[in-house]
């Protein structure tokens, strides 16, 4: 069963990507809409936000040949091993980020289900949370860029509360990227947290997310956005200038909590105590990094690595916004047209936040 509006509709406008390179690869055009399945619901989008593993897909980032940041979009060179993984499955519509309404099931899906407001989990788990095999929507297959998406029933959760559809779109993979490296490092109250890059969508989630677990907070931002990352949560705010040794101390914090990388990566080690964990699910700076190896062993530092997201994650972050625990941080939002508009500002790196997209209503899709 479906609702009789999009019964009606057989195609909608997507942003299809058609493999690595610039934004001449982001294609805005008419596609089928997608049938759910057996187990699978379909999903009005209402809002969909923009990350970083979108634009390091489309750029080839992932590519072992690249060693410079996240920012550096001037080599678009095509890389057959540059997405997501080696299967990225190019031409293909991208979105990790959705916010949707069910608006049908596919053979034997809950009915009752349909009309609901509900966030995807973008990360799942292939089989089970015993085992770490993920797939992600909008890297492993086809995702929120578009006026519709399927989706496995079981990753689709209802969410009640007076946030807009912008606001909750800038939650999915941000938050639930932030919340499972605070919870795989076992973060706590009385512990000492340094996060680098606290204005972006992950840093500025963690912050929040760090806070409400009763730890102090050390962040590390540009001076122009020091008191909005203090406004958020953080109990102290450090520039990318200060030196941190000097003003911090060898061995001050218990937990790093790091997705910038590259030149800084060593100093990070250097400011945990003994028997401290540095966590990371990114390298914005460059994924190339100096480790002494004597700085890791000689303080029983635990290394740790996350991108498939454990099973308390996503349901932890529902609990939150349900119970008004943590807030979005709603940058802007565009048109889903103006993706490339949308990625540029992203890449500028300006605001403090998420930034959304907005496909248009059901009208542009033509029957």
């Amino acid at each position: 069963m479906q609702d009789a509006q999009v019964d009606k509709l057989k195609n909608m406008m997507a942003v299809v990507t058609t493999g690595t390179g610039g934004y001449d690869k982001l294609e805005y055009k008419l596609v089928p809409i997608p049938v759910p399945g057996p187990g699978e619901v379909l999903l009005r989008v209402l809002a969909a936000g923009v990350n970083n593993t979108e634009i390091n897909t489309r750029l080839g980032w992932y590519s072992s040949s690249v060693t410079d940041g996240t920012g550096d979009t001037s080599n678009h060179e095509d890389r057959p091993d540059g997405g997501w993984n080696e299967a990225t499955p190019f031409p293909f519509i991208q979105g990790t980020d959705c916010c949707g309404e069910v608006v049908s099931a596919g053979t034997a899906g809950d009915e009752g289900r349909i009309g609901q407001r509900v966030l995807v989990r973008s990360c799942m788990r292939k089989h089970g949370f015993d085992r770490m095999d993920n797939i992600w929507m909008g890297s492993d297959f086809d995702g929120a860029f578009a006026q519709y998406v399927k989706v496995p029933e079981s990753e689709v959760f209802k969410v009640e509360c007076d946030w807009s559809d912008a606001e909750l779109a800038t939650i999915p993979c941000a938050y639930g990227t932030a919340e499972n490296m605070v919870h795989r490092a076992g973060v706590c109250a009385g512990m000492s947290v340094l996060v680098p890059g606290a204005s972006g969508g992950v840093g500025s989630a963690l912050v929040q997310l760090v806070k409400r677990r009763g730890a102090e907070v050390i962040a590390i931002t540009s001076a122009s956005k020091r008191e909005t990352v203090a406004q958020i949560g953080a109990d102290r705010v450090l520039t990318r200038e200060d030196d941190l040794l000097d003003v911090l101390g060898k061995e001050s914090v218990d937990v790093v909590i790091d997705n910038v990388a590259g030149p800084g990566f060593g100093i990070m080690l250097k400011l945990l105590r003994r028997g401290g964990s540095y966590v990371s699910s990114g390298a914005i700076a460059g994924p190339i990094v100096d480790l002494d190896m004597r700085d890791m062993y000689l303080k029983d530092i635990t290394l740790i690595g996350c991108t498939g997201w454990d099973e308390p994650v996503f349901p932890n972050l529902i609990s939150y916004i349900e119970k008004g625990e943590i807030r979005p941080l709603l940058a802007d939002t565009y048109p889903l047209a103006q993706i490339a508009d949308a990625q540029r500002d992203f890449l500028e790196k300006r605001y403090t936040g998420k930034i959304v997209l907005i496909p248009p209503a059901d009208d542009c899709g033509a029957a």
